[in-house]
């Protein structure tokens, strides 16, 4: 009971030797009331011998060295066990949330924070383009490099204004909240411009490199794959339009309203 009301505490060392102390005197103090409540029924049937006065003293001597000691070490122990234990999930946690090479997060912890915004956001998707030939000309330990430096560009770009994530390959996430639909937009094209700026060191030849982006607006009507599939969509019409470039998917909408027949 003691150990799970004090769990949450048990991440920092300095709580779990307060809740050792406070076990053992516990301990202490139950050890002594049992003995000594228990040391005259023991006189009464002559179990013992000697002076009440020693066996008093006796029992609360021994209440001290094994109820207190002993109590008070197997519940830093355990608070240990514990600690350990927390902190191997928490790291496990985040390495499954977290990728490898780029460092930031990864598709499972996109998705889930997709899950978690329902309006007043946008969702953004950039492709490295013509990343293959990068792949094919300096090798994959380069186009390795090129996804760090973007990842870097991106993170520093977006800060605290959105969710940054490696989908996969040569492509990014972004899940941009708050201001409205033309300060996101202004930030992805921030983005945007920033990589293609950025002279990248790839296998000791200067490289620039761009990306292009596609994004949809997140609204309550919409589930996330719908979200995604617009963002993917508008992508597709970013490479198409001769890359390096940010298209919103209302302009799709727009354009294909343009071209029904009235």
């Amino acid at each position: 009971m003691m150990l799970g009301t004090e769990a949450p505490f048990l991440d920092r060392r300095a709580a779990l030797w307060r809740l050792a102390f406070r076990v053992a005197f516990r301990s202490i103090i139950l050890g002594c009331a049992f003995g000594l409540l228990l040391a005259p029924v023991l006189y009464h049937f002559q179990l013992v011998s000697g002076p009440l006065r020693e066996t008093m003293t006796l029992i609360v001597i021994l209440s001290w060295l094994f109820a207190g000691m002993m109590s008070g070490a197997c519940v830093f122990s355990m608070g240990e066990v514990i600690r350990d234990l927390a902190r191997s999930r928490a790291e496990f946690e985040r390495l499954s949330r977290t990728d490898s090479l780029s460092g930031l997060s990864n598709r499972r912890a996109f998705n889930d924070a997709l899950d978690q915004v329902s309006s007043d956001a946008s969702l953004a998707i950039l492709d490295i383009d013509h990343f293959k030939q990068i792949n094919d000309r300096f090798g994959h330990q380069a186009g390795d490099k090129v996804i760090r430096d973007v990842a870097s560009v991106l993170r520093t770009v977006v800060g605290e204004r959105g969710f940054v994530a490696r989908l996969g390959g040569e492509e990014f996430g972004l899940i941009l909240s708050g201001g409205g639909i033309a300060q996101r937009l202004a930030l992805v094209e921030r983005a945007r411009n920033r990589v293609a700026c950025e002279t990248m060191r790839v296998a000791g030849v200067s490289l620039n490199v761009t990306v292009s982006a596609g994004i949809a607006e997140i609204t309550p009507d919409l589930r996330a794959e719908m979200v995604y599939a617009g963002a993917d969509r508008a992508l597709y019409r970013a490479k198409a339009t001769g890359r390096n470039c940010v298209v919103h998917a209302q302009n799709l909408v727009e354009d294909e309203a343009a071209i029904l027949p009235a």
